[in-house]
Protein backbone atom coordinates (compact mmCIF):
# COMPACT_ATOMS: atom_id res chain seq x y z
CA UNK A 1 0.00 0.00 0.00
CA UNK A 2 0.95 3.40 -0.82
CA UNK A 3 2.55 6.09 1.92
CA UNK A 4 -0.23 8.79 3.56
CA UNK A 5 -1.57 10.68 0.45
CA UNK A 6 -3.36 13.87 0.55
CA UNK A 7 -6.99 12.73 -0.49
CA UNK A 8 -8.31 16.20 -1.76
CA UNK A 9 -5.19 16.88 -4.29
CA UNK A 10 -6.74 17.45 -7.69
CA UNK A 11 -10.11 15.57 -6.61
CA UNK A 12 -12.74 17.13 -4.64
CA UNK A 13 -14.71 14.69 -6.10
CA UNK A 14 -13.40 12.15 -3.55
CA UNK A 15 -14.27 14.02 -0.39
CA UNK A 16 -12.82 13.83 2.55
CA UNK A 17 -14.72 10.65 4.30
CA UNK A 18 -12.87 7.18 5.34
CA UNK A 19 -15.00 4.84 2.30
CA UNK A 20 -13.47 8.00 -0.43
CA UNK A 21 -9.97 7.51 0.78
CA UNK A 22 -10.57 3.43 1.00
CA UNK A 23 -11.46 3.16 -2.38
CA UNK A 24 -9.06 5.50 -3.62
CA UNK A 25 -6.82 2.61 -3.33
CA UNK A 26 -6.98 0.45 -6.56
CA UNK A 27 -6.20 -3.00 -3.69
CA UNK A 28 -9.10 -1.91 -1.96
CA UNK A 29 -11.39 -1.20 -5.34
CA UNK A 30 -10.43 -4.29 -6.63
CA UNK A 31 -11.26 -5.77 -3.34
CA UNK A 32 -15.08 -4.39 -2.76
CA UNK A 33 -15.26 -4.70 -7.00
CA UNK A 34 -14.52 -7.75 -7.08
CA UNK A 35 -16.85 -9.04 -3.76
CA UNK A 36 -19.97 -7.07 -5.70
CA UNK A 37 -19.40 -8.77 -9.36
CA UNK A 38 -18.30 -12.28 -8.10
CA UNK A 39 -15.58 -11.52 -10.13
CA UNK A 40 -11.73 -12.99 -9.50
CA UNK A 41 -9.47 -9.81 -10.96
CA UNK A 42 -6.46 -9.60 -8.76
CA UNK A 43 -4.24 -7.13 -10.81
CA UNK A 44 -5.21 -3.91 -9.12
CA UNK A 45 -3.05 -1.95 -11.30
CA UNK A 46 -5.77 -2.90 -13.97
CA UNK A 47 -8.04 -0.57 -12.35
CA UNK A 48 -8.10 3.48 -13.62
CA UNK A 49 -9.25 5.31 -10.87
CA UNK A 50 -11.29 8.83 -11.89
CA UNK A 51 -9.48 11.55 -10.60
CA UNK A 52 -10.94 14.58 -12.59
CA UNK A 53 -13.60 16.75 -10.60
CA UNK A 54 -17.24 16.25 -12.45
CA UNK A 55 -18.21 19.44 -11.61
CA UNK A 56 -20.96 19.10 -9.34
CA UNK A 57 -21.72 21.44 -6.66
CA UNK A 58 -20.26 20.65 -3.31
CA UNK A 59 -23.26 18.97 -1.99
CA UNK A 60 -23.42 16.25 -4.69
CA UNK A 61 -19.98 14.68 -5.05
CA UNK A 62 -19.02 10.87 -6.23
CA UNK A 63 -17.43 9.44 -3.55
CA UNK A 64 -15.56 6.78 -6.10
CA UNK A 65 -15.48 6.58 -9.95
CA UNK A 66 -12.98 3.99 -11.64
CA UNK A 67 -12.91 2.11 -14.77
CA UNK A 68 -12.32 -1.87 -14.52
CA UNK A 69 -12.67 -3.79 -18.06
CA UNK A 70 -14.17 -1.11 -19.95
CA UNK A 71 -16.59 -0.91 -17.49
CA UNK A 72 -17.22 2.17 -15.15
CA UNK A 73 -18.20 1.58 -11.75
CA UNK A 74 -19.41 4.36 -9.62
CA UNK A 75 -19.78 3.36 -5.88
CA UNK A 76 -21.35 5.58 -3.19
CA UNK A 77 -22.08 5.06 0.70
CA UNK A 78 -25.02 6.85 2.06
CA UNK A 79 -25.38 7.46 5.97
CA UNK A 80 -28.88 9.13 5.00
CA UNK A 81 -31.37 7.29 2.73
CA UNK A 82 -31.41 9.26 -0.77
CA UNK A 83 -33.54 8.48 -3.25
CA UNK A 84 -32.05 10.48 -5.94
CA UNK A 85 -29.21 8.57 -6.63
CA UNK A 86 -30.30 7.33 -9.87
CA UNK A 87 -30.18 11.02 -11.28
CA UNK A 88 -27.11 11.78 -9.22
CA UNK A 89 -25.27 9.00 -10.88
CA UNK A 90 -26.71 10.06 -14.80
CA UNK A 91 -25.24 13.08 -13.94
CA UNK A 92 -21.89 12.10 -12.77
CA UNK A 93 -21.89 9.98 -15.60
CA UNK A 94 -22.52 12.33 -18.34
CA UNK A 95 -19.73 13.98 -17.17
CA UNK A 96 -17.47 11.44 -17.22
CA UNK A 97 -18.58 10.57 -21.11
CA UNK A 98 -18.29 14.60 -21.99
CA UNK A 99 -14.66 14.86 -20.84
CA UNK A 100 -13.80 11.22 -22.15
CA UNK A 101 -15.24 12.74 -25.56
CA UNK A 102 -13.50 16.24 -25.61
CA UNK A 103 -9.90 14.68 -24.27
CA UNK A 104 -10.26 11.95 -27.02
CA UNK A 105 -11.37 15.10 -29.04
CA UNK A 106 -14.16 12.53 -30.75
CA UNK A 107 -16.50 13.73 -33.46
CA UNK A 108 -19.81 13.58 -32.50
CA UNK A 109 -21.29 14.28 -35.66
CA UNK A 110 -19.11 11.93 -37.81
CA UNK A 111 -19.55 8.46 -39.18
CA UNK A 112 -17.81 6.38 -36.60
CA UNK A 113 -19.34 5.41 -33.60
CA UNK A 114 -17.99 6.33 -29.99
CA UNK A 115 -17.46 3.52 -27.96
CA UNK A 116 -18.31 4.62 -24.35
CA UNK A 117 -17.31 2.28 -20.88
CA UNK A 118 -20.69 0.11 -19.31
CA UNK A 119 -21.62 1.89 -16.42
CA UNK A 120 -22.40 -0.04 -13.21
CA UNK A 121 -23.96 2.24 -9.82
CA UNK A 122 -23.74 0.77 -6.24
CA UNK A 123 -24.64 2.02 -3.02
CA UNK A 124 -23.57 1.26 0.13
CA UNK A 125 -26.07 2.08 3.15
CA UNK A 126 -25.08 2.31 6.67
CA UNK A 127 -27.83 4.72 7.83
CA UNK A 128 -29.34 4.50 11.67
CA UNK A 129 -32.67 4.38 9.47
CA UNK A 130 -34.21 0.68 9.01
CA UNK A 131 -34.03 0.18 5.42
CA UNK A 132 -34.19 -3.22 2.95
CA UNK A 133 -31.32 -5.62 2.62
CA UNK A 134 -31.25 -5.03 -1.20
CA UNK A 135 -33.16 -2.01 -2.77
CA UNK A 136 -33.02 -1.42 -6.98
CA UNK A 137 -33.34 2.40 -7.59
CA UNK A 138 -34.76 3.35 -11.31
CA UNK A 139 -34.43 6.94 -12.99
CA UNK A 140 -37.55 5.70 -14.52
CA UNK A 141 -39.49 6.41 -11.18
CA UNK A 142 -38.58 10.15 -11.38
CA UNK A 143 -40.11 10.73 -14.62
CA UNK A 144 -42.66 13.26 -14.09
CA UNK A 145 -45.18 10.99 -16.20
CA UNK A 146 -45.22 7.09 -15.69
CA UNK A 147 -44.31 4.89 -18.61
CA UNK A 148 -43.65 1.43 -19.08
CA UNK A 149 -41.15 1.60 -21.59
CA UNK A 150 -38.61 4.57 -20.46
CA UNK A 151 -36.46 5.83 -23.51
CA UNK A 152 -33.11 7.04 -20.68
CA UNK A 153 -33.15 4.35 -17.98
CA UNK A 154 -30.23 4.46 -15.08
CA UNK A 155 -30.17 1.39 -12.33
CA UNK A 156 -28.60 2.03 -9.15
CA UNK A 157 -28.25 -1.38 -7.00
CA UNK A 158 -28.45 -0.04 -3.00
CA UNK A 159 -26.58 -2.46 -0.61
CA UNK A 160 -27.50 -2.42 3.61
CA UNK A 161 -24.11 -2.89 5.41
CA UNK A 162 -25.55 -1.86 8.49
CA UNK A 163 -24.71 -5.10 10.85
CA UNK A 164 -27.02 -8.47 9.95
CA UNK A 165 -27.21 -7.84 6.65
CA UNK A 166 -26.00 -9.06 3.49
CA UNK A 167 -23.41 -11.27 5.48
CA UNK A 168 -22.21 -13.24 2.22
CA UNK A 169 -21.57 -9.98 0.07
CA UNK A 170 -19.07 -8.67 3.40
CA UNK A 171 -17.66 -11.57 3.74
CA UNK A 172 -16.09 -11.57 0.41
CA UNK A 173 -14.94 -8.19 0.91
CA UNK A 174 -12.45 -7.52 4.35
CA UNK A 175 -12.43 -3.49 3.05
CA UNK A 176 -16.21 -3.09 3.24
CA UNK A 177 -16.28 -5.35 6.47
CA UNK A 178 -13.60 -3.65 8.00
CA UNK A 179 -15.54 0.34 6.85
CA UNK A 180 -18.73 -1.00 8.63
CA UNK A 181 -17.09 -2.03 11.80
CA UNK A 182 -15.88 0.94 11.96
CA UNK A 183 -18.49 3.25 11.78
CA UNK A 184 -21.05 0.82 13.98
CA UNK A 185 -18.23 1.10 16.60
CA UNK A 186 -17.81 4.75 16.72
CA UNK A 187 -21.65 5.12 16.94
CA UNK A 188 -21.78 2.98 19.96
CA UNK A 189 -18.89 3.80 21.59
CA UNK A 190 -20.16 7.95 21.24
CA UNK A 191 -22.75 6.70 23.32
CA UNK A 192 -20.76 6.79 26.46
CA UNK A 193 -17.88 8.98 25.41
CA UNK A 194 -17.14 12.28 23.21
CA UNK A 195 -17.06 11.39 19.47
CA UNK A 196 -13.26 12.26 19.34
CA UNK A 197 -12.55 9.80 22.00
CA UNK A 198 -14.72 7.73 20.03
CA UNK A 199 -13.05 7.46 17.39
CA UNK A 200 -9.73 7.59 18.86
CA UNK A 201 -10.49 4.30 20.67
CA UNK A 202 -11.88 2.21 17.90
CA UNK A 203 -8.71 3.33 15.42
CA UNK A 204 -6.68 1.93 18.46
CA UNK A 205 -9.13 -1.23 18.90
CA UNK A 206 -8.94 -1.59 15.28
CA UNK A 207 -4.77 -1.61 14.64
CA UNK A 208 -4.74 -4.00 17.49
CA UNK A 209 -6.67 -6.58 15.79
CA UNK A 210 -5.57 -5.97 12.34
CA UNK A 211 -8.36 -4.20 11.02
CA UNK A 212 -7.42 -2.53 8.28
CA UNK A 213 -4.03 -1.86 10.37
CA UNK A 214 -1.89 -0.81 8.04
CA UNK A 215 -3.90 1.78 6.19
CA UNK A 216 -5.29 2.95 9.54
CA UNK A 217 -1.19 3.09 10.75
CA UNK A 218 -0.53 5.54 8.16
CA UNK A 219 -3.26 7.60 7.72
CA UNK A 220 -4.22 8.16 11.45
CA UNK A 221 -4.33 11.71 11.54
CA UNK A 222 -6.28 12.32 8.35
CA UNK A 223 -8.82 9.37 9.14
CA UNK A 224 -9.55 10.90 12.99
CA UNK A 225 -10.20 14.42 10.70
CA UNK A 226 -12.58 13.12 8.33
CA UNK A 227 -14.67 10.83 10.57
CA UNK A 228 -14.98 13.78 13.32
CA UNK A 229 -16.08 15.98 10.52
CA UNK A 230 -18.65 13.24 8.90
CA UNK A 231 -20.12 12.51 12.46
CA UNK A 232 -20.21 15.83 13.35
CA UNK A 233 -22.33 16.83 9.93
CA UNK A 234 -24.73 13.29 10.43
CA UNK A 235 -25.19 14.90 13.85
CA UNK A 236 -25.96 18.14 12.84
CA UNK A 237 -28.55 17.13 10.05
CA UNK A 238 -30.48 14.52 12.18
CA UNK A 239 -30.70 17.46 14.44
CA UNK A 240 -31.87 19.76 11.31
CA UNK A 241 -34.58 16.89 10.90
CA UNK A 242 -35.76 16.93 14.21
CA UNK A 243 -35.81 20.48 14.69
CA UNK A 244 -38.30 20.53 11.39
CA UNK A 245 -40.48 18.26 12.87
CA UNK A 246 -41.36 19.90 15.91
CA UNK A 247 -41.96 23.31 14.53
CA UNK A 248 -44.33 21.71 12.01
CA UNK A 249 -46.10 19.63 14.90
CA UNK A 250 -46.66 23.24 16.61
CA UNK A 251 -46.96 25.29 13.28
CA UNK A 252 -49.72 22.69 12.46
CA UNK A 253 -51.39 22.37 16.20
CA UNK A 254 -52.32 25.94 16.16
CA UNK A 255 -53.43 25.97 12.72
CA UNK A 256 -55.52 23.33 13.25
CA UNK A 257 -56.99 24.73 16.84
CA UNK A 258 -58.16 27.66 14.93
CA UNK A 259 -59.84 25.10 12.64
CA UNK A 260 -61.25 23.00 15.12
CA UNK A 261 -62.62 25.33 16.95
CA UNK A 262 -64.50 27.02 14.19
CA UNK A 263 -65.90 23.64 12.67
CA UNK A 264 -66.38 22.34 16.66
CA UNK A 265 -69.02 25.38 16.45
CA UNK A 266 -70.65 24.62 13.05
CA UNK A 267 -70.46 20.67 13.26
CA UNK A 268 -68.96 18.83 16.87
CA UNK A 269 -69.22 15.52 14.85
CA UNK A 270 -66.27 16.72 13.18
CA UNK A 271 -63.64 17.30 15.96
CA UNK A 272 -62.23 13.80 15.53
CA UNK A 273 -61.98 14.09 11.82
CA UNK A 274 -60.40 17.46 12.13
CA UNK A 275 -57.95 16.10 14.28
CA UNK A 276 -56.87 13.58 11.47
CA UNK A 277 -56.42 16.45 8.94
CA UNK A 278 -54.68 17.94 12.09
CA UNK A 279 -51.72 15.62 12.34
CA UNK A 280 -51.64 15.31 8.32
CA UNK A 281 -50.72 18.81 7.86
CA UNK A 282 -48.33 18.77 10.55
CA UNK A 283 -46.51 15.66 9.44
CA UNK A 284 -46.80 17.70 5.77
CA UNK A 285 -45.37 20.65 7.00
CA UNK A 286 -42.50 19.20 8.11
CA UNK A 287 -41.61 17.52 5.20
CA UNK A 288 -41.91 20.36 3.34
CA UNK A 289 -39.29 22.07 6.21
CA UNK A 290 -37.11 19.37 5.91
CA UNK A 291 -36.45 19.89 2.03
CA UNK A 292 -35.85 23.22 2.83
CA UNK A 293 -33.53 22.89 4.96
CA UNK A 294 -31.66 20.25 2.87
CA UNK A 295 -30.79 23.23 0.21
CA UNK A 296 -29.14 24.02 3.52
CA UNK A 297 -26.63 21.58 3.78
CA UNK A 298 -23.72 23.01 2.81
CA UNK A 299 -23.62 25.92 5.29
CA UNK A 300 -23.85 23.11 7.70
CA UNK A 301 -20.71 21.54 7.09
CA UNK A 302 -19.18 24.83 6.72
CA UNK A 303 -20.58 25.51 10.27
CA UNK A 304 -19.29 22.48 11.48
CA UNK A 305 -15.60 22.64 10.00
CA UNK A 306 -15.93 26.59 11.63
CA UNK A 307 -16.68 24.76 15.08
CA UNK A 308 -13.57 22.13 14.51
CA UNK A 309 -11.45 24.89 14.05
CA UNK A 310 -12.60 27.08 16.55
CA UNK A 311 -12.21 24.47 19.31
CA UNK A 312 -8.80 23.56 18.16
CA UNK A 313 -9.58 20.16 16.28
CA UNK A 314 -7.94 20.81 13.02
CA UNK A 315 -5.82 23.83 11.39
CA UNK A 316 -6.63 26.43 9.58
CA UNK A 317 -4.71 25.29 6.32
CA UNK A 318 -6.82 21.97 7.40
CA UNK A 319 -10.25 23.91 7.19
CA UNK A 320 -9.06 25.81 3.94
CA UNK A 321 -8.38 22.62 2.23
CA UNK A 322 -11.52 21.15 3.43
CA UNK A 323 -14.20 23.59 1.91
CA UNK A 324 -11.65 24.55 -0.93
CA UNK A 325 -11.70 28.30 -0.11
CA UNK A 326 -9.00 30.77 1.46
CA UNK A 327 -7.91 31.38 4.88
CA UNK A 328 -9.44 34.76 4.11
CA UNK A 329 -12.69 33.55 3.63
CA UNK A 330 -12.33 31.36 6.48
CA UNK A 331 -11.41 34.25 8.62
CA UNK A 332 -14.60 36.04 7.38
CA UNK A 333 -17.04 33.31 8.46
CA UNK A 334 -15.04 33.11 11.58
CA UNK A 335 -16.24 37.13 12.13
CA UNK A 336 -19.38 35.98 11.29
CA UNK A 337 -19.82 33.09 13.59
CA UNK A 338 -18.51 35.35 16.95
CA UNK A 339 -20.90 38.20 15.67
Amino acid sequence: MADEKNYNDGNREYRSDLFSMLLNEKEYALDVYNAVNNSDYDNPDDIEIITLEHGVSLSIRNDASFVLDMSVNYYEHQSTYNPNMPLRNLIYFVEDVRRKVEKEERNLFGKTKIKIPTPHFVVFYNGEEKRPEVEIQKLSTSFCKETDEPELEVICKVYNINPGNNKELLKKTEVLRSYAYIVENIRDKSKTMSLKDAIHTTIDDCISKGVLCEFLSKNRRKVEKVMNLDFTFERQLELTRKEARELGREIGLEEGLEEGRAEGRAKGREEGRAEGREEGRAEGRAEGRVEGRAEGLVEGRIASVISLLKKGIITLSEATEELGIDETEIQELLQKDNS
